[in-house]
């Protein structure tokens, strides 16, 4: 019988994850930087609902059914039936290829109807370029889907940047040949490289598994039992993947919905069609781009609880499931909280660094994006009692309290916007509602089917107490350097400031112990340089 995984392996996969998901937000900056420079935020707009469309089809692969075969391997293994286990990802795969084929239908064929729909009808030829992606991804989601169950995250990390690095080059170069042309072209470029993207990684880690092939089929033999039905194992990923896939589901289509009443409020309030495009691209294009980084490390963590703790829950192992659940909460914190404190403190100035040719939307979205920094924390925590919920066989849960936060956020956001002074900003009040509710509702929950005792003290205050403190030093070191050195260095610097106030403060309220450094990639070496400043 195979051991319950341990924490230490838990943080390994969220750590390689979490950095993988660093070097691909660095990319996606790198893209949407100079893209929004380019097209500004009429062309972002175009991009936007393109983007949204995307995102919203795109859960269909990548959230229900890859969690799905990510916790049964990760039981099977636990049991040792590593037949069965491989038998899961066969069956997901073909299942994966069919959503993929239905996808790429309706974003391709349907693309005319959706832009209008949305109220934005130049949007169509970006829908339409966004749409083979669709067709890549979620048979790429379902090799990583395998590997992460067997709690090996490399090929889903390898794949992922080298898709990010595809998808950036041929997004770019199509985007800049097309910009000065036409503006619904240049965004249709740009979105077609999420097609050339997910091909690029598809190809990769189908090519890491061949690699593996020859170890994975000798684990087969060794372990010889009786086999699961092709009908018992599509059954069991149904029952899995269709709440995590409606819960997923809820914040794309909330998104859809968002674009729609945002665009008909603003104009109910006396705002033109052209002022409420550009509000709406001042949200989606500069605001959830940045809001959207913090989400790289929060999410890494729930993709590695999963089959940690759905291995320890399989084999009922209580002090297991009690320290990844509570490492969990603790990581996800840790990460968020400087995030969600850094964007508030310095919202203008990153803004400015980022979009100097869009000056002047950038300076009107600081407000909507200090609102959104808040969210970040609340989005955090919700993506990590979902991952646990979803570990422990109650995966629908998330989907009712997520829901039930939506139809808030949609009368919040309904409300707000049609103020002609708060406008685009109630969509982010709005948002912060939803989270906020689902996650107090998912916590409710995971007290009650595992008993699991949260210490509110290291988990939630001290990493607070450490962020905030590190936003005043922060915007205090911009403030003095601004007028010396310029916006941009300043506000660099103004961040290397901050992160190293923030490390250190960890240490020293004790959120972060210099043994449990040695439970993350380079962890030991980070410690041998720590033990010299921090007590033990």
């Amino acid at each position: 019988m195979a051991e319950t995984n341990k924490g230490s392996k838990f943080i390994k996969g969220a750590a390689i994850l979490g950095i993988a998901g660093v070097i691909i937000k660095f990319m996606g900056a790198l893209f949407r930087i100079p893209l929004t420079n380019w097209i500004g935020d009429v062309g972002m707009s175009y991009y936007g609902v393109a983007y949204t469309i995307y995102s919203a089809l795109l859960v269909l692969a990548t959230a229900g059914i890859p969690v799905a075969i990510s916790r049964m391997v990760s039981e099977r293994i636990a049991l040792g039936e590593y037949l069965n286990a491989h038998k899961v990802f066969k069956v997901a795969t073909a299942l994966m290829f069919g959503i993929g084929m239905i996808s790429f239908a309706i974003c391709f064929f349907g693309g005319d109807w959706i832009s209008n729909l949305l109220q934005n009808p130049e949007a169509a030829l970006a829908v339409k370029a966004i749409a083979p992606a669709l067709l890549f991804v979620p048979v790429m989601s379902s090799f990583r889907g395998y590997f992460q169950g067997r709690q090996n995250m490399n090929p889903t990390a390898v794949s992922q940047m080298l898709e990010q690095l595809i998808r950036v080059v041929f997004g770019l170069v199509l985007a800049y040949s097309f910009m000065k042309t036409s503006l619904i072209k240049a965004a249709a470029g740009a979105s077609f490289g999420a097609s050339a993207g997910s091909l690029a990684g598809l190809l990769t880690i189908a090519l890491i598994y061949l690699l593996n092939r020859k170890v994975i089929h000798e684990k087969n033999r060794i372990h010889d039992q009786n086999t699961e039905t092709t009908s018992e194992i599509l059954k069991k990923i149904v029952v899995i993947a269709v709440p995590i896939i409606i819960g997923s589901e809820i914040l794309p289509m909330m998104s859809v919905i968002d674009t729609s009443i945002i665009m008909g409020r603003l104009q109910s309030t006396g705002w033109t069609y052209d002022e409420a495009k550009s509000m709406y691209g001042q949200l989606s294009g500069f605001c959830n781009s940045l809001i959207a980084f913090p989400q790289v490390f929060t999410q890494a963590v729930a993709v590695s609880l999963v089959p940690a703790v759905a291995a320890a829950f399989q084999m009922k192992d209580k002090k297991s499931i009690h320290e990844n659940i509570q490492l969990g909460y603790r990581t996800t914190m840790i990460m968020a909280c400087p995030c969600a404190v850094g964007l508030f403190a310095l919202a203008e100035p990153i803004l400015v660094m980022l979009y100097p040719a869009q000056k002047e939307s950038a300076i009107a979205a600081v407000p909507t994006l200090m609102i959104m920094a808040i969210s970040v924390v609340f989005l955090a925590i919700d993506q990590t009692s979902t991952g646990i919920l979803q570990a422990i066989g109650k995966q629908t849960r998330p989907v009712v309290n997520l829901f039930i936060g939506c139809i808030g956020k949609i009368v919040i956001t309904f409300i707000l916007v049609g103020i002609k002074s708060v406008n685009i900003k109630g969509a982010a009040v709005g948002t912060i509602f939803a989270f906020v509710v689902s996650l107090l509702l998912n916590n409710v929950e995971i007290k009650k089917h595992t008993g699991t005792k949260i210490n509110y003290d290291i988990t939630y205050v001290r990493p607070l107490i450490a962020s905030l403190i590190m936003g005043v030093c922060a915007y205090g070191a911009h403030s003095l350097l601004v007028s010396l050195i310029g916006n941009s260095l300043s506000t660099l610097l103004a961040i290397c400031v901050g992160a190293v106030v923030y490390v250190a403060l960890i240490f020293v309220f004790k959120a972060i112990t210099l043994d449990e450094l040695e439970n993350i990639p380079g962890g030991n070496k980070v410690k041998r340089i720590m033990v010299k400043f921090v007590k033990r």
